[in-house]
């Protein structure tokens, strides 16, 4: 397969601040001003190990992870626009959005946030971002 040329300056974003990719993506693609991080799970970055604690001990989680990879883009939080909420227990959502709301404050970003089936590794929430410095 030929690799094409791509017309826009696009800068792929990797960090040890959250767990490597477990596939073929990257952590973040920042094209200009806009960040577009994938979905995080909960893995410790430093140990490679799920959290399974506690929902909200998972989810706590994965917005450390989204945070390292926004980190490294040389953005916080403040610049995320919109998430995409995954969830494998529509009942874990008040726990979710408890921890979610710690996190963002009253400036949270649009966001969207369904029960799916299943998520890598069993893990029961991940959320992805999009961000813009």
């Amino acid at each position: 397969m030929r690799k094409r040329e791509l017309a826009i300056d696009r800068h792929r974003i990797k960090t040890q601040l959250a767990p490597a990719a477990i596939g073929p993506y990257s952590q973040g693609v920042q094209v200009g001003n806009t960040l577009y991080c994938s979905g995080q799970i909960p893995i410790d970055p430093k140990t490679g190990h799920m959290v399974t604690d506690s929902i909200e001990a998972e989810t706590e989680r994965v917005l450390e992870n989204l945070e390292g990879v926004l980190t490294a883009a040389g953005m916080t939080l403040e610049h995320v626009v919109a998430c995409r909420v995954y969830m494998t227990d529509i009942n874990d959502y008040a726990q979710i959005n408890e921890v979610y709301g710690r996190f963002f404050g009253a400036n949270a970003p649009a966001r969207e946030a369904v029960q799916v089936c299943a998520i890598p590794r069993g893990a029961r929430v991940e959320i992805s971002c999009v961000a813009v410095k």
